[in-house]
């Protein structure tokens, strides 16, 4: 035997009929197509449902206890344990027995789409209305979903008499064993169109441009996702359609750089401007606004602006705008202001300053990766 199956479902050897049901339904529901799309779901849910199979037959599962295995080519038929109805019990529950058994729904649920969406730092920080395009798949006007042209309905299948599966009788060394698969005339369906809508050629929708709107909240970010349900394209059918997710990208701003919901920039401030202090306009997102600099502020030093950073995601307020000081010593003098700062450097007593050193702190190891690197 290439598989355990009691390890497929998770049970042990000695699991009751209703713990492998149980662990089958379970598992189908985490690994059904409709449902799973993770890379190996499909196969795994094959493995499962080939387990529930044997499992699930006391004969077969005797066969197997014994090394046989019934769910192997030539030793057993595949689906006369499992068909239909175990799926339609996993999903919705058990009951109705036989009348459970039946085609397959025509219209199915339409695909989601994802969209990206560009902003601004301003939109970013404050939010802002956007309306956008997209193509999608939309009801079919002219049958308004039916698939069949105007004064034309669905016709039962001839071929599997509407119940969309057709069953076939097989000899293996076991005996006769019945098996079931979807009809291939109408495709499980049950129904056949026998005049499709020239307008969708017979799948019920059309593809179009259509115009959302959308309002995006303050305080999104680059990978934020926006969902817009029910926007996406309709399914075949006319059935339901699926979701549209803006995925944000925030565009790099001249000036300023977003850290969270606080924004950072850089001041260069002259040697002079930084000993004798100076009050300075900058540019922010809600206007022009003056920074007070200080007498003697030093190289390294950040001036916080309260309030003039993002909005804050669903929670309110807003972050701080950080103004970081990088004082700059000039390096070419002339004559007379070398000799004036010598006059100030003898007034001063710094004509030879006594050496003084300190542990570097963390930013400067920062600041040399980042110059390095290359930012």
């Amino acid at each position: 035997m290439s598989s355990n199956y009691y390890e497929i479902l998770g049970v042990s050897p000695e699991a009751s009929t209703d713990d492998i049901k149980k662990a089958y339904r379970r598992l189908a529901r985490q690994l059904h197509p409709d449902v799973a799309t993770g890379d190996g779901a499909e196969d795994r849910f094959k493995d499962v449902s080939r387990a529930y199979e044997v499992l699930s037959n006391p004969e077969k599962r005797q066969m197997y206890d014994r090394g046989a295995d019934p769910a192997a080519p030539g030793g057993g038929s595949f689906g006369a344990g499992f068909g239909f109805q175990d799926i339609f019990e996993t999903f919705f529950g058990a009951g109705g027995g036989a009348a459970q058994r039946g085609p397959v729904p025509r219209a199915r649920r339409g695909q989601d789409a994802l969209v990206r969406l560009d902003l601004d730092l301003a939109e970013a920080t404050f939010g802002v209305h956007r309306e956008i395009q997209v193509d999608t798949a939309v009801v079919c006007t002219t049958c308004n979903g039916s698939c069949c042209r105007p004064g034309t309905a669905p016709r039962t299948c001839e071929v599997c008499a509407g119940r969309g599966v057709v069953q076939r009788v097989a000899r293996s060394f076991l005996g006769q064993v019945m098996t079931s698969s979807p009809c291939a005339a109408c495709h499980g369906y049950g129904t056949v169109i026998p005049e499709p809508c020239p307008e969708c050629s017979g799948e019920g929708r059309v593809r179009s441009r259509r115009t959302l709107n959308v309002d995006v909240p303050a305080g999104v970010d680059t990978g934020t996702r926006i969902k817009l349900t029910g926007q996406g394209e309709v399914g075949p059918a006319g059935g339901p359609p699926g979701d549209v997710y803006l995925e944000v990208r925030e565009r790099r701003h001249e000036t300023f750089v977003r850290r969270g919901d606080d924004l950072h920039c850089t001041l260069e401030l002259p040697m002079t401007a930084a000993a004798l202090g100076t009050v300075l306009e900058l540019d922010t997102l809600d206007g022009t606004r003056e920074i007070d600099v200080r007498p003697g502020t030093q190289p390294g030093e950040v001036l916080v602006q309260k309030g003039l950073g993002v909005g804050r995601l669903h929670v309110g307020g807003r972050g701080d705008l950080h103004v970081h000081v990088e004082v700059q010593v000039p390096t070419i003098l002339d004559e007379e202001q070398e000799r004036l700062l010598r006059e100030l450097a003898t007034l001063r007593g710094e004509e030879r300053p006594a050496s003084r050193f300190s542990p570097a702190s963390p930013g400067v190891f920062a600041k040399l990766r980042d110059k390095f690197a290359g930012r």
